[in-house]
């Protein structure tokens, strides 16, 4: 293979990977110079001019010339008389001499890996390419094809065809894909594995919610309704703080829409995720009351030294408050960033306070209150709340286990 084939094989190949002319160029450029630097120890005395269009290469060496018995005849860019006089009779010393070398002078193997090289260096700069185009979209919803399912993740391919994935732990759980069919999520992160970059791809990330109210709500695309904070439980349950800096606009009403039409198209893409949306405010108490929506509260205590806060309710208004599997307090507590505590308020006016269930250690077995804390149940009166029925169906105990446990909490509280 020539010079002139070299160049043109390469320029159609990087033509077809949508590498630019100057990269193009400087890739070649630094491929011939790595050659001269294997051949002649260093390429600083040579100029290397490339023409891609038409395949055109030329390589000059340059060198000053110096008498036969000069200490410097061996310096890479020095040349004795007599050998400058075998390239052109009439040298003199201290003129320099341009020799072109063609790259056949290299040898077959030289080429060849050159050729390798340059493919080489074209993937890798291609490689680089698409990491940093992604890690630019990260927090961005992307669509992708299904082309694999497997039982880790699932494998997508983007509008170019590069690959992309979803693993198991940023799937919703109730995602049912099917090869062919686009699926929407967020570009989680970016990162390279073995030279290789990896875009994984996210549906339960709170962003991913964010940036589909972004999709659904002009104001909130326009920045005429802010949205403070997200919390969710993918699939399940979500809670999105909202404001807007315009008394005319109703942040609440404009993020639901019409009859819903807004937060309908979200709540699809999120497989009937319940997604309520609530008004923020600096008032605390007032945060808090709405976060636990739709409770009715009576009365809040904050403390704020050690960012926990105790609400009280009357006792129809318990398991409003707490949700199924604990998901409306647990969502509602990472909402405003405080624990709360929930107390039955009793008809005479005292109030009944709950108690952690780690201190029924000593009546129920720890592994029994790890299953109940796992669905979000770390106080008796959030057991209490649901039935059995509804304790047995979300937990893996047994009826029998769960009804003991109901007759220990309730004791506590007769």
């Amino acid at each position: 293979m020539d010079a002139h084939e070299l160049i043109q094989s390469f320029a159609e190949f990087a033509k077809q990977k949508n590498i630019d002319r100057p990269t193009m160029i400087r890739i070649l450029e630094d491929v011939f110079k790595n050659m001269i630097r294997k051949r002649y120890e260093s390429d600083e005395n040579f100029d290397v001019i490339i023409n891609a269009d038409k395949g055109d290469l030329e390589i000059y060496r340059f060198r000053e010339i110096v008498d036969d018995d000069s200490e410097d005849i061996w310096d890479f860019d020095k040349i004795s008389l007599s050998e400058a006089r075998k390239i052109e009779p009439d040298f003199e010393v201290g003129e320099e001499v341009s020799e072109q070398i063609y790259i056949e002078d290299f040898g077959r193997r030289a080429v060849t890996t050159a050729r390798q090289t340059l493919i080489q260096k074209v993937k890798d700069l291609e490689k680089d390419i698409l990491f940093q185009k992604y890690k630019d979209l990260v927090g961005e919803i992307i669509a992708g094809e299904v082309y694999q399912v497997l039982s880790k993740e699932v494998l997508l391919t983007d509008a170019e065809g590069n690959e992309i994935a979803i693993p198991r732990s940023e799937q919703i759980q109730k995602d049912r894909y099917r090869k062919g069919e686009n699926v929407r999520a967020i570009v989680h992160k970016v990162e390279m594995v073995n030279g290789n970059p990896k875009i994984i791809l996210s549906r339960t990330s709170p962003v991913f919610l964010e940036r589909l109210f972004e999709q659904e709500v002009p104001e909130v695309y326009d920045g005429l309704i802010t949205i403070k904070k997200v919390v969710r439980e993918p699939g399940e349950r979500a809670k999105v703080a909202v404001e807007s800096y315009d008394d005319r606009i109703d942040p609440v009403g404009a993020c639901v829409g019409m009859k819903g039409s807004r937060i309908h198209a979200i709540v699809r893409e999120l497989q009937n995720e319940n997604i309520d949306v609530i008004n923020y405010t600096e008032n605390l108490e007032l945060y808090i009351q709405r976060a636990l929506s739709p409770a009715k509260i009576t009365s809040i205590k904050v403390d704020k030294e050690n960012g926990r806060a105790s609400v009280y309710l009357k006792p129809d208004q318990v398991s409003l408050a707490i949700g199924k599997g604990g998901l409306n307090i647990k969502l509602a507590s990472r909402l405003v960033g405080y624990e709360i505590d929930v107390f039955r308020e009793l008809a005479e006016g005292q109030v009944e306070e709950d108690v952690d269930l780690d201190e029924f250690s000593d009546e129920i077995e720890s592994w029994v209150i790890d299953e109940l804390n796992r669905i979000g149940l770390d106080t008796a009166k959030s057991v209490l709340a649901l039935s059995k029925d509804e304790l047995v169906r979300r937990t893996d105990l047994e009826e029998e286990t769960v009804e003991g446990v109901l007759n220990i909490l309730k004791k506590e509280f007769e």
